[in-house]
């Protein structure tokens, strides 16, 4: 997956490829890069060219709060698809609507919701796996699931949408 990543203004290209069994290759800037990575509680835990970073994560790709060690930042993470979606290329939702978004690339394992099913605020819609670890995806408001746009078994995109939600009129 291809991602502009942007911190204080300097916008570098990323691209990311996660083998079937873990194994993740990164290029910057067309340069292919010595990583790898482990997702951790709360972020990342990265090797980069034989130095280690421990990376805390939080947010919005839009706008993904970094923090390692003493050094914080916040950076603009966003895949091709949601550079072209952000550029009006792509759709966008109507007032009432929110959405859950995979955090990054991985396979859907469950879904644990259906269209029309009433939700409460944090309950559980789906689970993806990325980086060999499951993440439950929780509602994030109390409301009706208006859309399920994957199914189990699925490969998704880091940013792309999962499912749709409406709130109660």
């Amino acid at each position: 997956m291809k991602y502009r990543v942007t911190i204080d203004g300097e916008a570098r290209d990323v691209d990311v490829v996660v083998a079937p069994d873990g194994r993740v290759s990164v290029s910057l800037d067309g340069k292919a890069q010595d990583v790898d990575v482990v997702r951790v509680p709360g972020g990342l835990s990265l090797r980069i060219d034989g130095r280690m970073f421990d990376v805390a994560t939080g947010g919005k790709p839009e706008a993904m709060q970094l923090a390692a060690g003493e050094a914080r930042a916040i950076a603009e993470i966003l895949s091709d698809r949601m550079r072209a979606r952000k550029s009006g290329s792509g759709g966008s939702l109507g007032s009432g609507a929110t959405e859950i978004r995979a955090p990054m690339p991985g396979r859907v394992v469950k879904v644990l919701v259906s269209k029309g099913q009433s939700v409460e605020l944090d309950d559980p819609a789906v689970v993806i796996e990325a980086m060999k670890m499951e993440n439950e995806l929780r509602a994030p408001l109390a409301g009706v699931v208006a859309e399920v746009l994957v199914s189990e078994g699925a490969t998704v995109d880091g940013g792309a949408v999962l499912i749709r939600f409406e709130k109660p009129a």
